[in-house]
Protein backbone atom coordinates (compact mmCIF):
# COMPACT_ATOMS: atom_id res chain seq x y z
CA UNK A 1 0.00 0.00 0.00
CA UNK A 2 1.30 3.45 -0.87
CA UNK A 3 2.22 5.75 1.97
CA UNK A 4 2.82 9.52 1.62
CA UNK A 5 6.52 10.32 1.96
CA UNK A 6 6.02 13.52 3.92
CA UNK A 7 3.14 15.47 5.34
CA UNK A 8 2.08 18.46 3.22
CA UNK A 9 2.58 21.83 4.87
CA UNK A 10 -0.29 24.23 5.49
CA UNK A 11 1.15 26.52 2.83
CA UNK A 12 1.32 23.80 0.16
CA UNK A 13 -2.21 22.66 0.93
CA UNK A 14 -3.62 26.21 0.81
CA UNK A 15 -1.80 27.08 -2.42
CA UNK A 16 -3.34 24.03 -4.09
CA UNK A 17 -6.80 25.10 -2.90
CA UNK A 18 -6.40 28.69 -4.10
CA UNK A 19 -8.28 27.84 -7.33
CA UNK A 20 -11.25 26.22 -5.57
CA UNK A 21 -13.11 29.45 -4.83
CA UNK A 22 -16.63 29.87 -6.23
CA UNK A 23 -17.28 32.61 -8.74
CA UNK A 24 -20.43 34.69 -9.01
CA UNK A 25 -23.10 33.60 -11.49
CA UNK A 26 -23.13 35.79 -14.58
CA UNK A 27 -26.62 37.04 -15.36
CA UNK A 28 -27.75 38.93 -18.44
CA UNK A 29 -30.97 40.79 -19.08
CA UNK A 30 -33.46 39.49 -21.66
CA UNK A 31 -33.75 42.03 -24.49
CA UNK A 32 -37.41 41.15 -25.03
CA UNK A 33 -38.94 41.10 -21.54
CA UNK A 34 -36.11 42.32 -19.27
CA UNK A 35 -36.01 39.33 -16.91
CA UNK A 36 -32.74 37.82 -15.66
CA UNK A 37 -31.33 35.14 -17.99
CA UNK A 38 -28.12 33.12 -18.12
CA UNK A 39 -25.91 34.25 -21.04
CA UNK A 40 -26.38 32.29 -24.29
CA UNK A 41 -29.62 30.77 -22.99
CA UNK A 42 -33.29 30.93 -23.93
CA UNK A 43 -35.37 33.20 -21.69
CA UNK A 44 -37.60 31.11 -19.45
CA UNK A 45 -40.18 33.87 -19.11
CA UNK A 46 -40.85 34.74 -22.76
CA UNK A 47 -39.09 32.03 -24.80
CA UNK A 48 -36.95 34.42 -26.86
CA UNK A 49 -33.28 34.01 -27.76
CA UNK A 50 -31.33 36.81 -29.48
CA UNK A 51 -34.49 38.59 -30.60
CA UNK A 52 -36.31 35.60 -32.11
CA UNK A 53 -39.04 33.48 -30.53
CA UNK A 54 -37.68 29.97 -30.05
CA UNK A 55 -40.22 28.49 -27.64
CA UNK A 56 -43.94 29.34 -27.67
CA UNK A 57 -45.06 30.42 -24.21
CA UNK A 58 -48.73 30.46 -23.22
CA UNK A 59 -49.87 33.24 -20.91
CA UNK A 60 -52.11 32.28 -17.99
CA UNK A 61 -53.81 35.27 -16.35
CA UNK A 62 -55.10 33.56 -13.18
CA UNK A 63 -55.16 30.21 -11.41
CA UNK A 64 -58.85 29.63 -12.14
CA UNK A 65 -58.41 30.03 -15.91
CA UNK A 66 -58.04 26.61 -17.54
Amino acid sequence: MGVPRQRKTHSERNQRRSHHALSRIQVAKCKNCGSAVMPHDICGACGYYRGTEVVKKSVVTSKTAK
